[in-house]
């Protein structure tokens, strides 16, 4: 009993554990929650699934041995002990209680026994009688239902603990270990699966998953063990017609359902069915819960944008969501590579409040450091900014970039900006960076811009035009043209290490040549030349591709080019980090939704319910009814009878005390007291 009590404080301590951690969740959760070291620990110990842990389950094993075992010894002992009314008892035993009383009666011993076992029996007594020399003894019992409870709460721990493995991964374990099956470990398609690898439709208990596009029908799920699966068949096949998701305002989806046809395969009837949230479908033994929701294949079509600007036209990539395709099969400019389609987003709804007006931008701020959600921290409102687009960039050395890229143009700080996100992996949030939208809505301007920054006689003609402008009514003609010159110089050089390395570029250029105490005047300075500098280079990019110059005739047009100026200069040093050479950004799709389903037999279940009627039974029979028992001796004496009660209880509580002060004072009035107690 002492190791079982142990073993069931380790499985409580476990419990807790695997209440408290989420359980089957991708390891990269438990990193960003917990860190690294922490995170491999609790992997170790497998606390992520400590329900099918193997040391859960050989606990839970041991524990069902041990209190087996206890109640093969001892139940016999309870049953026979709870239904003995111990009435071979001698009369200096039952002296010894020290709840006992005397009295004298006045019929023979016989006749006083009846009146006792009449008494008693009003009293819920269980009476026998029986002659013990040319006495009676009358032995009654009550609660003997006590003994009962300490059966109930040992077996119902063993019913529950039998429960609980049989849902367990126990019984696939077992057909791992013993029935040849082989969990499959590579990509492969579910009909390709060796017999191995797939289990019995009959299978008794299983906890399995099946991810279902729309239109799509399927009679198999799929049961992970490790890092392996197993190929579980379902008694039934089970289509998808529809899936329906509503959201809130926020974004986050408020309610989802599936509208499927279930099939039966025997006798070819089949029924409509709608599987909610809470609401699922229980049909030949399986329960199909749904779990959530994910694209059952999307058909997306890509645009590709050189971000030199210097690739040439844009070019487009077709694929399907969960595909890969390889860029030099699409003409892609830049280095070779794939390009996976992750994941595609309808709806993206983010807070769009307007921050205020936009203050001019300090030497060396990167806009791109927006991380998590694109526009998170900007208001209150919500509103969806449409579609967006989840891939991956593999290079020739199997380095894999992840981009997330917004379909549309989003208005931020009354800027319309192309969101291009990225991150290096799936522990870090993706980091945007803000390019604006020309005049047509797209990043053509914006890319001929930076293609003219790449040109070296351009950004001289940007320079000549910014000195002339800034030049002219000087006071004299030498004066003059020596103050171009060095405006001109000032401004190619601010240009040119621009287009090296963006603002970085720049600061670390006036870090390595002005004194330090000279440092915040001479960096406004550069701003504000870099800032003139880059209308004209805007001017000559314009003139260069037969566009015509920009309409400032109105001061809110001027204020709304120098908003696209600033912006764009942002952008031109966010993408000098940039880690691909080109950005591709959603132009259509065709969306599919999946179901994802859980299926669950659980022949164990049924026991655990019986195991906790048995347990909240035993606990309640242990707790709250009292075993009592009390004799009444009789022998002859003088005509009469001398009687002796004798009371007894495992318990003697106040309650105890006060039922035999009632029952001795019954028995005094039965017999006429005589003697103490």
């Amino acid at each position: 009993m002492r190791f079982a009590i142990s073993l069931l404080t380790l499985i409580s301590i476990a419990s807790v554990a695997g209440t408290v951690l989420p359980q089957n969740q991708p390891l990269n959760n438990y990193v960003d929650q917990f860190g690294p070291f922490w995170a491999r620990l609790f992997d170790l110990l497998q606390l992520y699934n400590v329900y099918n842990a193997g040391w859960f389950l050989l606990i839970m094993t041991f524990l069902v041995l041990s209190t087996s075992v206890c109640l093969w010894r001892n139940a016999p002992t309870l049953l026979r002990d709870a239904m003995s009314f111990r009435e071979h008892a001698r009369e200096t035993s039952w002296r010894s209680f020290p709840h006992r009383a005397e009295a004298h009666a006045d019929a023979a011993p016989a006749q006083a026994a009846e009146r006792a076992e009449r008494w008693l029996t009003r009293r819920g007594f269980r009476v026998r009688a029986r002659a013990q020399g040319e006495g009676m003894v009358v032995a009654a019992k009550a609660g003997a239902g006590n003994r009962l409870g300490y059966i109930c709460a040992h077996l119902a721990i063993v019913v529950i603990c039998v429960g609980g493995l049989f849902d367990s991964e126990l019984p696939i374990r077992l057909q791992v270990w013993l029935g040849g099956k082989q969990p499959v470990y590579e990509n492969m398609r579910l009909a390709d699966v060796p017999g191995s690898g797939r289990l019995s439709v009959d299978n008794p208990g299983y906890r399995a998953t099946a991810l279902i596009p729309e239109g799509v029908q399927t009679a198999n799920s799929v049961v992970m063990l490790g890092d392996g699966a197993l190929v579980q068949p379902l008694p039934f096949q089970i289509r998808l017609d529809k899936f329906t998701v509503d959201y809130y305002a926020t974004g986050m989806p408020s309610d989802f359902r599936s509208d499927v046809t279930v099939t039966d395969p025997q006798t070819g009837e089949s029924f409509p069915y709608t599987i909610r949230v809470n609401e699922p479908l229980t049909y030949k033994g399986v329960t199909v819960y749904q779990s959530s929701f994910d694209d059952g294949g999307s058909s997306v079509t890509l645009t590709g944008y050189a971000l030199d600007g210097l690739g040439g036209e844009p070019f487009r990539v077709q694929g399907v969501i969960g595909d890969t395709v390889e860029l030099a099969d699409a003409a892609a400019p830049g280095p070779a590579g794939a390009l996976r389609f992750t994941a595609l987003r309808p709806i993206n709804v983010e807070n769009v409040e307007q921050a205020g007006a936009a203050q001019p931008m300090a030497l060396g701020e990167h806009v791109a450091a927006v991380t998590g959600s694109a526009v998170r921290d900007l208001g209150r409102r919500f509103q969806n900014v449409g579609p967006s687009i989840e891939y991956q960039l593999v290079d020739a050395a199997g380095q894999v970039s992840e981009f997330h890229n917004y379909m549309l143009p989003v208005t931020l700080d009354d800027q319309r900006v192309f969101l291009l996100g990225t991150r290096r992996n799936a522990q870090e949030s993706f980091r945007y960076v803000r390019i604006p939208a020309g005049e047509d809505g797209t990043l053509t301007e914006f890319l001929q811009l930076r293609a003219t920054l790449a040109d070296g006689e351009a950004r001289a003609e940007a320079a000549r035009r910014f000195a002339r402008r800034n030049t002219e009514g000087g006071q004299g003609a030498a004066a003059a043209q020596e103050m171009a010159r060095a405006v001109e110089d000032s401004a190619n050089r601010a240009l040119d290490v621009f287009a090296d390395g963006g603002l970085q570029a720049l600061t670390a250029f006036l870090e390595a040549n002005v004194p330090a105490d000279e440092l915040p005047r001479a960096a406004e300075v550069v701003v504000r030349l870099l800032g003139g500098a880059m209308a004209d280079l805007r001017a000559v990019s314009r003139e260069a591709h037969g566009l015509p110059p920009v309409d400032a005739a109105s001061l809110a047009l001027a204020q709304q080019q120098d908003a696209w100026l600033r912006q764009s200069l942002a952008a031109l040093s966010d993408l000098s980090l940039y880690p691909a050479p080109v950005a591709f950004v959603l132009s259509d799709f065709k969306h599919v939704q999946a179901s994802v389903f859980q299926l669950n037999r659980s022949p164990g279940k049924l026991a655990v319910y019986t195991g906790c009627l048995l347990l909240v039974m035993g606990v309640f029979a242990m707790f709250y009814v009292r075993e009592r028992r009390l004799w009444v001796w009789l022998r002859p004496e003088g005509g009469g009878s001398r009687a002796l009660m004798a009371m007894t209880s495992q318990r003697r509580t106040l309650d105890f005390n006060q039922e035999f002060k009632r029952l001795e004072a019954e028995f005094a009035r039965l017999y006429g007291k005589r003697g103490d107690k």
